[in-house]
């Protein structure tokens, strides 16, 4: 077992600590399921609705493997049709929205069809860069072709705030685009890192990020200075979870109280079965819960 599963394990058991009831039903069983943790309130008031999708990989481009690119199109369909009876205050695409391309015509091309069905839905929509997202665009190029002006910003909505963070440069600093990274070499620049110190600072509410690449794993999956970046987030005392994508498969860890929450990706699979998508509430007193779709896990957190 590593540190960090062992930080994790312990934070599950911290969790679990907090209800009686859960802890006499448990014992002996080991930590109970992140899903069971703790339940909101039944009288706890709804503030923000938010939806959630990742790794959508869309391309027109015959399936690889599990990757089956132009079905996102019919996936991110049925997840409209959900949103619009959930409604959600905003959507948030936490990336690789596209897959790569030779060309940068191309994946332009991808992305222009992708986006008019995901600028769509209901709300305002954040997007996540992905390092699929600028394989072969830039950076510039891709939050151009999508409307949004930066790659890390933050925002507030209902009293709670809510950061995006750009994990997609190299260890030396430079940002990914036109093939020049290797996609295991993912990093938060000490630019960044300083924004998103002050920016906790000045935060008046409870904090939601939301980020590509992992930031609770050491493995290939995760960010490089990923421990540097959650020293940041864990002295703030304001974070209460991050939502990530890129490794595909569900996912979480809690971590000195925060909890790291994977969600499924929507490529995987061919179907409308292996679909995966979710919402999130977030409640007053901070409880959240996440309602899943097809593949993708619920949870609910105090």
């Amino acid at each position: 077992m590593n540190h960090l599963d062992s930080e994790a394990n312990r934070g599950s058991r911290r969790a679990f600590l907090r209800n009686g009831s859960l802890l006499l039903l448990g014992a002996g069983l080991g930590p109970l399921p992140a899903e069971c943790l703790l339940a909101a309130p039944a009288d706890a008031k709804r503030i923000v609705r938010i939806g959630l999708i990742t790794d959508m990989h869309y391309a027109d481009k015959a399936p690889a493997g599990s990757r089956h690119y132009r079905e996102s199109l019919r996936k991110l369909s049925e997840a409209a049709k959900q949103f619009q009876k959930d409604k959600p205050e905003f959507v948030v695409e936490l990336g690789d929205l596209i897959d790569a391309a030779d060309s940068v015509q191309v994946e332009q091309g991808y992305l222009k069809r992708i986006n008019k069905d995901f600028a769509a839905l209901p709300g305002e929509k954040h997007y996540v860069l992905g390092n699929h997202c600028v394989y072969t665009l830039t950076k510039e190029e891709f939050l151009g072709g999508v409307g949004q002006k930066k790659s890390y910003y933050s925002f507030d909505a209902g009293g709670y705030h809510f950061v995006v963070l750009d994990s997609c440069f190299r260890g030396d600093g430079k940002p990914y685009g036109r093939k020049n990274f290797k996609w295991t070499d993912p990093n938060i620049p000490a630019a960044e890192v300083e924004w998103l110190k002050a920016d906790l600072k000045s935060a008046k509410g409870q904090t939601i990020v939301f980020a590509h690449q992992r930031l609770d794993v050491s493995n290939h999956y995760g960010v490089k200075n990923a421990a540097t970046v959650r020293k940041v987030l864990e002295e703030s005392g304001k974070v209460l979870a991050v939502l990530q994508g890129h490794s595909h498969k569900n996912d979480y860890k809690e971590i000195a109280g925060i909890h790291y929450c994977v969600l499924a990706a929507m490529i995987e699979g061919s179907g409308e079965q292996n679909n995966g998508y979710s919402t999130m509430d977030l409640f007053e007193g901070g409880a959240i819960r996440i309602t899943g779709f097809r593949q993708q896990k619920k949870y609910e957190w105090a």
